[in-house]
C-alpha cells in the first residue's frame, strides 16, 4: 500500500456544505483538503440544481411578461424564445460564473481539490480514486490520505422508481433542466418543491404540463390555503394536476413518452414529449465505506449525528443531504460552518426550527419555524394572523395580488414561533421572518419596525398589527 499522506481537516464534497465547510474552517486556522468526484464545484444543487432551476423559472417568467402586456395597456406581438440560447444562457452566464466565483474562493482560502472519489479504510484513513468507469480497488491502489478531521458532505441523488428509468424521454430533475426542446406536452411525476417549480417553468415556457402526485395534494410540506394560491396559478396556466395517483410504467418511441398511472383504481395513459420524475433524493451515503468506521446510519440512510454534526466517531462529521433536518442547501451552508467551529473547539451548534423552506412556484412559497399545528401538537397556545396581498398596494401595481402573510405567534407573551408567505417575494420576504423566529421576537417588535411604502414588505408589518389588535389597512 502507498505510504499515506497526512491531512488535517478533509472534506468530501463540494457542494453547498462542503465548500462552505472548506471556507470556514480555513478561516478558522485550519489547513483544508477538499475531495470532489465531479470536475465542477458546487454540487447538485449550483450545478444541476437550485441555481439553474431558477434561470429557467426567470426565463419563464420574462415569456410571460411578454405576452401578457395588456394588463398595462402594452400592445406586444407574441414574443418568441431561442430555447438553445435560453439554455447557453443558463450554462455560461449563470451556472458558469456562479462555479468560477466558488472555485476562485477556494483558491483564495488556500483550500486544496482533489479529483476522484473518497472511500474510507477506516476512522482515521480514507483513499481517492479517479473518477469515471467502475475503478478495481484493492488495498494497493488509490491516494491514500490519513486525517485529523473529516466533513462528509457527499450529497444525495434522485430516487429511480420502477417502470421509470432514466433514459432517453424519462429523465431526473437534471435531465429536466438540460432539455434540448420545450415540450408541448410533458408529464411531471412528484409534485413537491422540484416537480411544482419545474411544472410552472415549462408551463410559462409553453408547455402543456401534467402533473401526477401521490398524496392528496401536491407540496404537502405547506399548509393547504398556501398550496391552494399555487394550484389557482397553475390552473390558469393550463397545467392538470391529477392528485391520490400512482405511476405505474412507462414506454418510449422516439419521438414520445407514455406513462400510465392509476387513480380511483383505474388505469389511465398519457402521452407527453418527455416525462420528468421528481419524487425525493436519497443520500450518498451507500459508497462511502462507513461500514469500515464507527459511523451509524438510520433506516433511510442519512448518517446519525450530534447537534454540531459529529457522527460516533467524534473526529468525523456529516452535514447538508446526508445529515437529519431537511435537504436545502442554505442548511448545509449553515451545518458546513457549525461543523467547522466544532473542529475549532467552538460552542457552534444546528438549529433546524430556524431553517427557511422556500418553493419558486407561482407564486412563491416560504415558511419558517412553527405551522400552526405544529404548535398546537407541542402543547403550545397559539394564534395567527393574516395579511392578503390584495390590499398591499406594491403588490397591487405589480398585478401579483393572490396570496397573503401569516403569523404564528404564543396567545400569551405573543412570541413568534413561525412564519408563512404565499405570494409574490416570498423568497425574499421569508428572510424577516426568519430573523423573528430565530431571534424569539414578539410581534409588537415587527409592528413597530418601519417598513417602507409601496413595498412587498409591508404585509409583514400588517400582520403584527392584526395581532396586536390594531389592523390598518384591513
Amino acid at each position: 500500500m502507498a505510504e499515506a499522506e497526512k491531512k488535517e481537516t478533509v472534506i468530501i464534497g463540494a457542494g453547498p456544505g462542503g465548500y462552505v465547510a472548506a471556507i470556514r474552517a480555513s478561516e478558522l486556522g485550519q489547513k483544508v483538503t477538499v475531495i470532489e468526484k465531479s470536475d465542477t464545484v458546487g454540487g447538485v444543487c449550483l450545478n444541476v440544481g437550485c441555481v439553474p432551476s431558477k434561470a429557467l423559472i426567470a426565463a419563464g417568467h420574462r415569456l410571460q411578461e411578454a405576452n401578457d402586456g395588456s394588463t398595462w395597456g402594452i400592445a406586444t406581438q407574441p414574443a418568441t424564445i431561442d430555447f438553445a440560447k435560453t439554455q447557453d444562457w443558463k450554462q455560461h452566464k449563470v451556472v458558469d460564473r456562479m462555479t468560477n466565483g466558488v472555485n476562485m474562493l477556494l483558491k483564495k482560502h488556500n483550500v486544496e481539490v482533489i479529483n476522484g472519489e473518497a472511500v474510507l479504510d477506516s476512522d482515521t484513513q480514507l483513499r481517492v480514486m479517479p473518477t469515471g468507469p467502475q475503478q478495481f480497488m484493492t488495498a494497493n491502489n488509490g491516494q491514500v490520505i490519513e486525517f485529523d478531521n473529516l466533513i462528509i458532505a457527499s450529497g444525495s441523488r434522485p430516487i429511480e422508481i420502477p417502470g421509470f428509468s432514466f433514459k432517453d424521454r424519462v429523465v431526473d430533475s437534471t435531465g429536466g433542466l438540460n432539455l434540448p426542446e420545450i415540450p408541448k406536452e410533458f408529464v411531471v411525476i412528484g409534485g413537491g418543491y422540484i416537480g411544482t417549480e419545474l411544472a410552472g417553468a415549462y408551463a410559462n415556457l409553453g408547455s402543456h404540463v401534467t402533473i401526477i402526485e401521490g398524496t392528496d395534494s401536491i407540496l404537502a410540506g405547506f399548509d393547504k390555503d398556501m398550496v391552494a394560491v399555487v394550484l389557482k396559478q397553475l390552473k390558469k396556466k393550463g397545467v392538470t394536476v391529477i392528485t391520490s395517483a400512482k405511476a405505474k410504467t412507462s414506454s418510449q418511441d422516439a419521438n414520445s413518452v407514455t406513462v400510465t398511472y392509476e387513480v380511483d383504481g383505474k388505469e389511465e395513459n398519457v402521452k407527453a414529449d418527455y416525462c420528468m420524475v421528481t419524487v425525493g433524493r436519497k443520500p450518498n451515503t451507500d459508497d462511502l465505506g462507513l461500514e469500515y468506521t464507527k459511523v451509524e446510519l438510520t433506516d433511510r440512510g442519512l448518517v446519525k449525528t450530534d447537534e454540531q454534526g459529529r457522527t460516533a466517531s467524534e473526529h468525523i462529521f456529516a452535514i447538508g443531504d446526508i445529515a437529519s433536518g431537511p435537504a436545502l442547501a442554505h442548511k448545509a451552508f449553515f451545518q458546513g460552518k457549525v461543523a467547522a467551529g466544532a473542529i475549532s473547539g467552538e460552542k457552534t451548534a444546528n438549529d433546524y426550527i430556524g431553517v427557511p423552506a422556500v418553493c419558486f412556484s407561482d407564486p412563491e412559497l416560504a415558511s419558517v419555524g412553527l405551522t400552526e399545528s405544529q404548535a398546537k401538537e407541542q402543547g403550545l397556545e397559539v394564534a395567527t394572523a393574516k395579511f392578503p396581498f390584495a390590499g398591499n398596494a406594491r403588490a397591487v401595481s405589480l398585478d401579483e395580488a393572490e396570496g397573503f402573510v401569516r403569523l404564528i405567534y404564543t396567545k400569551d407573551d405573543k412570541t413568534i414561533l413561525g412564519g408563512e408567505v404565499v405570494g409574490p417575494g416570498a423568497s425574499d420576504l421569508i428572510a424577516e421572518l426568519s430573523l423573528a423566529v430565530n431571534g424569539r421576537m414578539n410581534v409588537e417588535d415587527i409592528a413597530l419596525t418601519i417598513h417602507p411604502h409601496p413595498t412587498l414588505s409591508e404585509p409583514i408589518q400588517e400582520a403584527a398589527d392584526i395581532a396586536l389588535g390594531f389592523p390598518t389597512h384591513i
